[in-house]
């Protein structure tokens, strides 16, 4: 248990999904936690587990899919560097220069943490971000996952400090 935190609930599971509107366009959904801000409540993650749709196998096409977790809203697709960023996957075709539909590859952040980890990541503001993209693909592309955590009360001080830190690395 992080110092500074009394966890308040017992674990739990946060289903979530965000699907593109347009092909090859940003989407994000917006996930509130329904965090009592007045009693000073976090949600502490301890894995997200996140699943995409394939990209499009497209002769001669590069194609892919992204998406992220983040504990703030984003404009643009995120990277694990960024502060905010607590998951992020990428399953890709590539296939430029082939006449069939090419080779997949797929990288994601850990689903589940080292166990030498406590957790991964704190939300202590109420909502959380799940953005999705693809590129080239002729379909639109979504993601859906899980976040597993609980809820837990910080001190005044640690409380504004996580708010504070949260909100400036948006």
């Amino acid at each position: 248990m992080p110092t500074g935190l009394k966890q308040s609930s017992s674990v739990v599971s946060v289903g979530f999904s965000a699907t593109e509107t347009v092909a090859g366009t940003l989407a994000q959904s917006q996930i509130d936690l329904n965090l009592s801000p007045l009693d000073r409540e976090v949600f502490v993650c301890l894995a997200i587990n996140m699943d995409s749709d394939f990209p499009d196998a497209l002769p001669a096409t590069n194609t892919d899919v992204r998406a992220a977790f983040t504990t703030t809203s984003n404009a643009v697709m995120p990277t694990l560097q960024d502060a905010n960023c607590l998951s992020r996957l990428t399953s890709a075709i590539r296939a430029g220069g082939f006449v069939d539909g090419g080779v997949g590859f797929s990288s994601q952040a850990l689903e589940t943490p080292p166990s030498t980890l406590e957790y991964i990541g704190i939300i202590a503001t109420n909502d959380f971000f799940v953005q999705v993209q693809g590129a080239n693909n002729i379909g639109v592309k979504g993601v859906s996952g899980k976040l597993y955590g609980y809820r837990a009360v910080a001190s005044a001080d640690i409380y504004a400090a996580l708010v504070q830190s949260e909100v400036l690395s948006a």
